[in-house]
């Protein structure tokens, strides 16, 4: 049974459509033609019996008959014709036959001729072999009770059912012959869609063209396999301007940092090779500078790497942890960055599901982003009441027609490329909180100068109790 399914599989679609479109046909005809003929046969049948029922002889015609069975009796006066025999049946059994040969008394004929069963209707062969249809009847000739059998070959039964099977046979066969026919047309032209598809993707396989599109019409499955390729090649040549993009931004981002690198590094070198001392401010200047740098290029690689896992892969699993917790901690490390600022908070409870070391650096980047651009000695309000985190700052603000951008890779506004920074910060905030559930949108100040960050979690003001049960989070 495996050999002919290997077979079958190992076809080209079209031919294995074909081919069950002429097995479908050819099994639904196989069986009309089958119910045709047994009930074509049954009527042919049912009307040979009521024939025979419809043909009766008199008493007096059956006298006649029986007398015409006596020795020296002369001619018999009923011919019954080659089609039809006329038989009577005595109650023990002797026959008087008027046909072609006589047909031996079943059990129902002689039931029949003693009165026990009113007919008997049955099908047996002749002394010549030839297969009647026999009905029996009863008369009473004088004082002697007999049967009377009519019988009929089933010979123009067979004929005709004979014809009737071969003309049955022979529309089957163009029947499946035209279904194959018509069912490998109708794969050619259903297929057609596919093979346009399948041409479009070898094409981008061969080529990597991922500007092939199918025209999609309708609304049937091909349609939207088509739909599908097409925004699936969009996706992808999406994907690849984005990656391509990304790398001609971080190249553009690091040549700075390195340039300056380079510089301060060859300065330094040619100190050592000419054998001229720098003047030791300048030379902790160049240290400081290479530090500096150093750390900028480290940030810049640590952004990098994370922008650049899939969306959907986490440095750890999503668990319940408190974001007033992690605030805090960011809070921390923002005073250091800015000691000459002022911090005023309000901070309520509330748990998030989260990865924590990527909230942690999303908070971060968003109190840092603060410390850049506010003023020397200025305020930093940072509050969460119920999910909501809003970081304002005293800065200069930014222009509504730059916020589109803000959260763009590598965007940085014109009136900040002078301060350090990649302009990775605000898209890994993003990214972090959007993964979370959450939203996150700059804004300018509702009063003053300013900007406003507010980033919303979904979460809860305490966590669910199997999480202070098992890690013993304090609820305050």
């Amino acid at each position: 049974m495996r050999r002919p399914l290997a077979w079958f599989r190992s076809r080209p679609l079209r031919s294995r459509l074909a081919l069950l479109t002429a097995t479908a046909v050819a099994v639904a005809v196989a069986a009309v033609s089958l119910a045709c003929w047994f009930v074509t046969r049954a009527q042919l049948e049912a009307e040979l019996d009521s024939s025979l029922r419809d043909t009766r002889i008199t008493d007096d015609e059956a006298q006649r008959l029986l007398g015409s069975c006596a020795p020296g009796s002369g001619n018999r006066p009923f011919p019954a014709g080659p089609a039809q025999t006329l038989q009577i049946v005595t109650t023990t059994g002797d026959l008087c036959t008027l046909g072609t040969s006589p047909i031996p008394a079943q059990a129902g004929d002689l039931a029949v001729a003693r009165g026990q069963q009113p007919f008997a209707l049955h099908t047996t062969n002749a002394l010549n072999g030839t297969e009647m249809r026999v009905y029996s009847y009863p008369v009473v000739i004088g004082n002697q009770p007999v049967a009377v059998s009519v019988a009929r070959p089933l010979d123009e039964i067979d004929r005709s059912m004979s014809t009737l099977a071969w003309v049955l046979l022979l529309v089957s066969g163009i029947g499946v012959v035209g279904a194959g026919a018509a069912g490998l047309w109708v794969a050619r032209t259903g297929l057609e869609p596919v093979d346009r598809l399948t041409g479009a993707v070898e094409h981008v396989a061969a080529t990597e063209d991922l500007t092939v599109r199918i025209p999609a019409e309708g609304e049937d499955e091909i349609a939207r396999l088509s739909r599908s390729f097409n925004a699936m090649t969009a996706a992808l040549a999406t994907s690849r301007d984005r990656q391509a993009q990304l790398i001609a931004d971080a190249g553009h981002e690091l040549r700075t940092p390195l340039t300056s690198l380079r510089t301060n590094v060859e300065l330094l070198a040619r100190s050592e090779e000419t054998g001229r001392a720098i003047p030791p401010e300048d030379r902790r200047a160049l240290m400081a500078s290479v530090k500096a740098q150093m750390t900028e290029l480290a940030a810049l690689i640590g952004d990098l790497q994370e922008l650049a896992r899939p969306d959907a892969a986490q440095q750890g699993p999503l668990e319940v942890v408190p974001l007033h917790t992690i605030l805090r901690a960011a809070l921390d490390r923002a005073r250091l960055r800015g000691p000459e600022l002022t911090f005023v908070t309000d901070l309520a409870p509330w748990y998030v599901r989260a990865e924590p070391a990527a909230l942690e650096r999303a908070l971060v980047n968003v109190l840092d982003n603060a410390v850049k651009f506010s003023p020397r000695r200025g305020t930093v309000e940072v509050t969460l009441m119920r999910g909501e985190l809003t970081v304002r700052d005293q800065g200069p603000g930014i222009p509504p027609e730059e916020l589109p951008h803000v959260f763009d890779r590598f965007w940085r506004s014109p009136s900040a490329r002078s301060l350090p920074g990649s302009g990775l910060g605000l898209s890994i905030v993003a990214r972090t909180v959007h993964q979370a559930g959450g939203t996150v949108a700059l804004t300018p100040a509702a009063r003053g100068a300013g900007t406003v960050a507010t980033l919303r979690l979904p979460g809860a003001p305490t966590p669910p109790p199997s999480v202070v049960a098992d890690e013993g989070l304090d609820e305050s």
